[in-house]
């Protein structure tokens, strides 16, 4: 096949994009289509490889129906023999490499999965699909060229994000600092050594993740503020460039900005607090950022494109089924039911819990991501894209995912209370976006004398910084503090096991979740000792 770079040096940029971006001109019959094709060309693997045997318990599915029928639901938990031991022998087909993603919390400090070789290649692809879509207005325009400078923002490999790096289009751009040069260094060096470089030799696109992205903006108002900008000065070749940029920032009575520096064609963010931060990063850098949603199991599941609403699904990586909001609910209240699922053809506008089986060779079948989606319209009308457009909402398992960094399970968060040396009588926590994403702790005290809620917030974000390095390097990699404690009244817990016993409830829920409690749960707690809601006391660490 003829690379795609080549074809764009050679002015062919329709096919070129019809190769890498086609799939949004697909009828949701021909999306279907395919993904039935994949997903029997993947059961055959499963059916000849130990883990796939494994998984499906024996049963020798021929079939899409047969296979959603007879094989159940799985977790991570479910592979990790086979994959934290790294067991290439059991694979349906030899990976090219392997990469990994936080693990769960005193558990397994990664998870590992494996990547084919048939997967990279569909991976390469979607790649130049996202730079595509970051950087065009309309069909068919392709505005990247040969030799365009990349700011490498993305974490070595073995994370996920750092082996797209490997099949990142480098014989069409530069990436400042080149991947071997970048994979040697912190991050703090690297960004540094990226930014040194693209103030002499100038930015086209960046790709980082949405909480670093955000970062390195904060940082550059910051040596903007502490007048670091003198010393560039006096470098002939970032001098011009320099001197313009402060003028545009000195006209607008602001600190100097990425956007006053560099005219970016594309600019790429991903994470699950992208929606967060999308407005802040537009501000920083002068560009909307394209956000595309996946994760290290499922690389990329889907991608906005140039008009930067909805996400459309990508058929060649995964094959996807969806299980409507309140059976994920039903089946976390009771692990041993096994909820149905849709396909997409089958989706109304609502929320979903998110289900993946790998293709070409991938290890996963009918796999969990613990994503909640939001399916927002049947299709996309303005651009005439029919398939169905998503965002993602939330994490449904037992782990609160902050800004990407780190996954904080019940078992930790209750560890650092517990080595706080508090005394307490009951806790429940969520993730919480406000200006920044936040940890949310609700927590009930017993008789405590004078503790504060500063001291204690103090105390579990310290705690919690020696328990999780994830959580620790959240700090130090991009200033966020995201623990925010709301101490409750007395007798709060108490109170709302009374409400549950009137209403009937399971013994089981007669507590509160720890992790990710409902809205009217979190609110029945604020108002349980009919305080007003100024009156709690709440703390964020700063």
């Amino acid at each position: 096949m003829i690379e795609i770079a080549k074809l764009i040096e050679q002015g062919r940029t329709e096919e070129a994009w019809q190769r890498c971006c086609g799939f949004i001109d697909l009828s949701l019959d021909d999306f279907m289509k395919i993904q039935r094709r994949l997903i029997i060309e993947q059961l055959a693997l499963m059916r000849g490889c130990e883990l796939g045997r494994y998984i499906m318990n024996g049963t020798n599915p021929r079939n899409l129906e047969e296979f959603r029928a007879q094989v159940p639901l799985t977790t991570y938990d479910d592979y990790a023999p086979y994959l934290l031991k790294q067991r290439e022998d059991v694979l349906p087909m030899k990976p090219a490499l392997w990469q990994y993603t936080s693990g769960k919390s005193g558990e397994y400090p990664f998870r590992w999965v494996p990547v084919t070789a048939e997967q990279l290649r569909e991976i390469e692809l979607l790649i130049h699909a996202l730079l595509f879509f970051s950087s065009c207005h309309q069909r068919y325009e392709i505005a990247l060229k040969k030799h365009d400078k990349v700011l490498y923002g993305m974490a070595p490999p073995p994370y996920a994000t750092g082996t797209m790096a490997h099949v990142f289009p480098h014989e069409l751009f530069d990436f400042l600092p080149s991947v071997a040069e970048a994979e040697k260094m912190s991050f703090e060096d690297r960004m540094q050594r990226g930014f040194e470089l693209a103030m002499s030799e100038g930015l086209d696109v960046c790709i980082a993740l949405s909480s670093v992205a955000l970062a390195i903006g904060d940082r550059f108002q910051q040596k903007s503020n502490n007048g670091n900008t003198r010393a560039l000065l006096k470098n002939p070749r970032v001098m011009p460039r320099l001197i313009r940029g402060l003028i545009k920032s000195r006209l607008a009575d602001r600190p100097l900005l990425p956007k006053d520096l560099w005219p970016l064609k594309s600019l790429i963010t991903y994470g699950i607090d992208s929606s967060i931060y999308k407005e802040k990063i537009k501000e920083i850098w002068g560009r909307e950022p394209l956000e595309f949603h996946g994760c290290t199991e499922a690389v990329i599941i889907a991608t906005q494109t140039w008009d930067h609403q909805g996400m459309t699904f990508v058929p060649h990586l995964n094959f996807f089924e969806f299980i409507p909001e309140e059976e994920s609910l039903k089946s976390r209240q009771n692990p041993a039911y096994q909820p149905p699922t849709l396909l997409l053809d089958e989706l109304t506008p609502g929320n979903y819990e998110l289900v993946i089986t790998s293709l070409h060779g991938g290890p996963f079948a009918r796999y969990r991501l613990g994503h909640m989606v939001k399916i927002t319209a049947s299709r996309n009308e303005k651009l005439n894209i029919d398939i169905p457009q998503m965002v993602f909402l939330s994490r449904v398992d037992d782990q609160i995912d902050i800004a990407g960094f780190t996954r904080l399970s019940e078992k930790v968060i209750w560890q650092a209370i517990e080595n706080a040396g508090l005394s307490y009588e009951d806790w429940t926590s969520r993730k919480e976006a406000k200006d920044k994403p936040a940890l949310h702790l609700y927590i009930e005290l017993k008789k405590n004398g004078h503790i504060t809620t500063e001291q204690v917030a103090t105390s579990i974000h310290e705690e919690l910084k020696k328990l999780d390095t994830p959580y620790a390097e959240l700090e130090s990699f991009t200033g966020l503090r995201p623990l925010e404690v709301t101490l409750l009244p007395e007798n709060t817990f108490q109170l709302y096991k009374q409400k549950q016993q009137a209403s009937g409830a399971d013994l089981s829920q007669l507590k509160p979740p720890h992790i990710n409690p409902a809205d009217d749960t979190v609110d029945f707690l604020l108002n349980a000792a009919g305080q007003p809601a100024p009156a709690k006391p709440k703390v964020i660490i700063k």
